[in-house]
């Protein structure tokens, strides 16, 4: 199965209005910068997207925010992202928040087949609203269900023509998790190699899980700074 594409436009091409995408990413580390610059320029609408984060107000999934192109949030944290806040507060973005263990719990429960899970993380809070609640052993625990996605989008350090990827330090995050939930899992790398030159033992994502990979460019590797007020 030749899962070599040219670029992320051919990667993104039949992701239709009204999808539910899985991004990988963390804060601005391990972001599918490629993926999501095809996907604003596709101009696709009504998207669904599962991400930790909705990115920052002019970078990652911020873009498809502003471009109008989401009509829901499944997220954890959202905090440096001022266009998401107000299109929440106005009406014209709906969020299902998550804990984030639990938004990773999901993703992988998604990829192994597992419908959904307990947690006690929740429990009396507006997480646990219209969810089931069961006591095990003298403790209360909610039911969350698994999360797939028609489309799950991925960057990765290193990848071969087989879709075997590597991640590298913390842009490793959410990305594998994110990689086994996706009907169709789209992967961008860093480095292109051939079949065979991955050591087994180094692969975070085995190639069994990603159906299109190409060969990306272009990367800002943004870094967040902590910013302190002036004396």
């Amino acid at each position: 199965m030749n899962k070599l594409v040219k670029n992320a436009a051919e990667a993104v091409r039949d992701i239709p209005d009204g999808a539910l995408i899985a991004l990988g990413g963390f804060g601005l580390c391990g972001i599918p910068e490629d993926c999501i610059t095809a996907l604003v320029a596709k101009g696709v609408k009504n998207l669904t997207c599962i991400s930790n984060n909705a990115g920052v107000d002019d970078f990652g999934i911020g873009l498809m925010l502003q471009a109008g192109q989401v009509k829901k949030m499944i997220s954890s944290y959202v905090g440096e992202n001022k266009l998401f806040e107000s299109l929440v507060l106005s009406g014209r973005l709906e969020v299902e928040l998550t804990p984030q263990g639990t938004l990773a719990e999901r993703l992988r429960a998604g990829g192994a087949g597992i419908p959904a899970f307990f947690t006690p993380t929740g429990v009396g809070t507006l997480i646990a609203e219209g969810k089931e609640c069961r006591e095990f052993d003298g403790r209360k625990y909610i039911m969350e269900k698994a999360l797939k996605a028609d489309f799950s989008i991925v960057k990765a350090w290193k990848g071969d023509t087989m879709g075997n990827l590597v991640f590298r330090k913390t842009a490793r995050n959410f990305n594998p998790l994110v990689a086994v939930a996706g009907r169709v899992t789209i992967a961008e790398v860093e480095h292109l190699v051939p079949a065979g030159e991955l050591d087994p033992d180094l692969v975070h994502v085995p190639g069994i899980y990603v159906k299109r990979i190409f060969q990306g460019s272009g990367y800002q590797k943004r870094i967040e700074k902590r910013v302190t007020r002036k004396a």
